[in-house]
């Protein structure tokens, strides 16, 4: 099981928004480690929005920014898992982010894989430029279905913003965890 309890980290966006960068996801891991709050249970390092370039590449792969992650989101990832944590990222079940960068509606499969080769642990999945207004289980069980089938275990984390009937829906969806508020 993925979520026995709540998963405890950090996320980048309140602090960096869309100022997140390599440099800053290294020496939050280290810092986790060495302020003892790893060993009080805390284990995600999440990105949330802005990580990405504005467009797709050719392939319709999601691309990190190469000014903000220079080594990659593998070389990230892999740094956060060597000193024992675990990595999250965000995407949107949109068209685009909250932040209007490119959303996973319609490449949810691609993106899935692309995680997983990057060695994501946890999939913040928001709900912004999203086409349907009563839909968004639908779009929300596209991205479990992908998940589920890309070759690595992924914390699916619902950001549905509180704004829907989200426990009527949300269990048939493969999240894991689920937001049930608005933004704070």
């Amino acid at each position: 099981m993925l979520a026995s309890r709540a998963p405890m980290g950090w996320n980048s966006w309140n602090t960096f928004a869309e100022n997140i960068n390599e440099k800053v996801v290294i020496e939050t891991a280290d810092f986790i480690v060495e302020s003892g709050l790893r060993d009080c249970g805390y284990e995600y390092v999440i990105i949330d929005d802005c990580w990405s370039l504005r467009e797709r590449n050719e392939n319709n792969e999601i691309v990190p920014d190469p000014e903000k992650f220079p080594h990659g989101m593998k070389y990230v990832s892999d740094y956060v898992h060597s000193k024992g944590l675990k990595f999250g990222m965000y995407s949107c079940a949109g068209t685009m982010t909250c932040a209007a960068y490119p959303g996973s509606l319609d490449h949810e499969f691609i993106d899935a894989k692309c995680f997983a080769e990057w060695g994501i642990d946890y999939l913040k999945y928001d709900y912004c430029y999203h086409p349907f207004t009563t839909y968004g289980h639908m779009l929300y069980k596209r991205m479990g279905l992908a998940l589920a089938n890309c070759g690595r275990d992924i914390l699916f984390a619902a950001c549905s913003w509180g704004s829907e009937n989200t426990k009527s829906w949300i269990k048939e969806t493969g999240a894991h965890t689920w937001r049930s508020t608005g933004d704070i």
